[in-house]
C-alpha cells in the first residue's frame, strides 16, 4: 500500500527483508522461505506496499538458483498479495554469462529484479529479464558510474524504475549526496525514481526522499537500527519507524 497522501502526494514504501545479511549481522535477519514470508506479512500489515527479497541458499549466502528463487517467491506469495522482486545482484552470481543463464532459468518469475548499472553484465542480465516479462529495477549507485551507463542504455526507458542508492556512510552529508545523485540522473528517461540509503545514510536519505515525494524503501538489508539507534527488531518495526516519518513530513496544507 501507499503511505498516506500529502501536499507532496503519494508514495511506496518497499521493505527490503535481508539483502545480503546474515544470522550474525542480527538474528532478525530473514534466511529460511518461510522466515521470509512471515516477515514479508508483518512488514505488509505494518505498511509497506512492496516487498524485495534476497533467496538464500542453505548456507545462507545469496543465489540466484532457481529453487531458492521459486521457494523464496512461493512462500511470500502465499502470506503477501503486494508485489515481490529479488536480487540480480553480482555477489549472488559472479560470472555475467551465468547470471544470464540463472535468470533464463528460473521457474518462479518475480513482479520484478533489482540490476545494478555499474557491475559487468547489467545490461544482458536486465534485457533477460525484460525479455520474460519481469520489471526491472535499475540500481543505481552513488560513487559508481552507473549513472553515465544507464543515462546510455537502450534499455533505460523500459525499466520499470530506478533504485537510486546512497552509498556514503556518513549521515551528516548522505542527503547531500542523495540529492547530487538525483541531479546526476535528471530525468532518468521519464521512469519513476525510488531513493533510499544504506546503514548510516539510510534514515537521512529516507527522510530526503519522503520530502521530495519519492518512493522509498526501508527493511533490514538497508539498516539494522531505528532512528532512535535503537536495534531494529523486524523489518515490520522499521515500516513503522518509516511511518511515523511520513505522519511528521506529511501534512496538508
Amino acid at each position: 500500500m501507499s503511505v498516506p497522501c500529502g501536499t507532496i502526494g503519494c508514495m511506496l514504501i518497499q521493505v527490503c527483508l535481508n539483502g545480503p545479511r546474515g544470522a550474525a549481522d542480527s538474528a532478525a535477519v530473514p534466511l529460511s522461505p518461510g522466515a521470509m514470508a512471515e516477515s514479508a506479512a508483518a512488514a505488509v500489515a505494518a505498511g509497506a506496499g512492496e516487498v524485495h527479497v534476497h533467496p538464500k541458499s542453505p548456507c545462507g549466502e545469496d543465489t540466484l538458483s532457481p529453487r531458492a528463487v521459486a521457494a523464496a517467491l512461493t512462500a511470500i506469495r502465499a502470506a503477501v498479495s503486494v508485489p515481490v522482486g529479488v536480487t540480480t545482484g553480482a555477489w549472488a552470481e559472479p560470472d555475467p554469462e551465468r547470471r544470464v543463464e540463472r535468470v533464463r532459468s528460473w521457474t518462479v518469475l518475480p513482479d520484478h529484479a533489482s540490476v545494478n548499472w555499474h557491475e559487468p553484465g547489467a545490461e544482458a542480465v536486465a534485457a533477460a529479464l525484460l525479455e520474460r516479462g519481469v520489471g526491472v529495477e535499475a540500481g543505481i549507485w552513488s560513487g559508481t558510474d552507473g549513472v553515465g551507463r544507464f543515462l546510455a542504455s537502450p534499455l533505460a526507458p523500459r525499466v520499470l524504475r530506478v533504485l537510486a542508492e546512497v552509498t556514503d556512510p556518513d549521515p551528516a552529508t548522505a542527503q547531500d549526496t542523495g540529492r547530487e545523485l538525483l541531479a546526476a540522473l535528471g530525468a532518468a528517461h521519464g521512469r519513476p525514481v525510488l531513493l533510499h540509503g544504506e546503514d548510516g545514510a539510510a534514515w537521512p536519505v529516507l527522510r530526503l526522499a519522503l520530502r521530495l515525494g519519492l518512493d522509498t524503501r526501508i527493511g533490514l538489508e538497508d539498516v539494522l537500527v531505528l532512528p532512535d539507534g535503537r536495534r531494529a527488531s523486524s523489518n515490520a518495526q522499521l515500516v513503522l519507524g518509516a511511518l511515523a516519518h511520513t505522519s511528521s513530513d506529511h501534512r496538508p496544507s
